[in-house]
């Protein structure tokens, strides 16, 4: 079948006819960008466009619940926003249920995120709730040269506000290092300007959020070392 063929199949299957099939497969297919490969033999299409024509099959008739599996899966990036546009687009009006493994995909789209290990329920909340977990979120990453780490830990050092201060990484003369708040209270502006006060030159400085697949290996990796041993 041609891409403009499956999506007329399938209008008719969910029992559109005549004017009305017409308006449908136009709307599906242009909210997924399928205009270039409509007469195309779906066979001769890229991942990406069958993955499109997949989306566009499935949103045709408009359905109040949509359930996706891994729907930027083997798109280029300017694709990937598209979709993720189209998913913000429709989340208003619909329950959306995504599951994926790209954990990127859920902190650029969900409102809410479910881990889910060895069939059970492990985590539940926001994307943000989520990252809260990670030890270094609200952390303070500083990048300066190598030479100043003295100062730095010497000016931080006395802040009660702070946990410790360990060093993350080092190359090209510069040294990051990473202060870890000691009650989960915001610290940047304390270290910045206590940085500012002691006149030492920051190359960067920024805050932490966390990753979401720090997330994920934290709480599903124990069990499943458990499982192993």
């Amino acid at each position: 079948m041609t891409t403009g063929a499956f999506l007329s199949f399938i209008a008719e299957m969910r029992g559109f006819d005549g004017k009305k099939r017409k308006e449908r497969i136009g709307w599906a297919a242009e909210r997924t960008g399928l205009g270039p490969v409509f007469n195309q033999r779906i066979e001769t299409l890229s991942k990406g466009f069958k993955r499109r024509v997949g989306l566009a099959q499935a949103i045709l008739h408009d359905p109040p619940v949509l359930i996706m599996d891994e729907p930027t899966d083997g798109l280029d990036p300017n694709q990937k926003h598209h979709v993720r546009e189209l998913i913000k687009e429709m989340a208003p009006e619909k329950a959306i249920i995504i599951s994926t493994h790209i954990l990127e995909e859920v902190e650029a789209v969900c409102s809410r995120a479910v881990i889910i290990s060895h069939g059970r329920i492990v985590a539940d909340g926001t994307a943000e709730d989520l990252m809260r977990r990670v030890p270094y979120h609200g952390a303070v990453l500083i990048r300066v040269a190598k030479s100043k780490k003295k100062s730095v830990l010497d000016a931080l050092a006395a802040h009660p506000s702070l946990a410790r201060i360990e060093t993350v990484a080092e190359a090209d003369g510069q040294i990051d290092l990473r202060a870890i708040p000691a009650n989960g209270a915001p610290i940047a502006g304390e270290v910045a300007s206590t940085l500012r006060s002691k006149k030492i030159a920051v190359d960067e400085l920024f805050v932490e959020r966390g990753k979401l697949d720090d997330v994920f290996r934290e709480i599903t990796m124990p069990e499943d070392s458990a499982s192993n041993a």
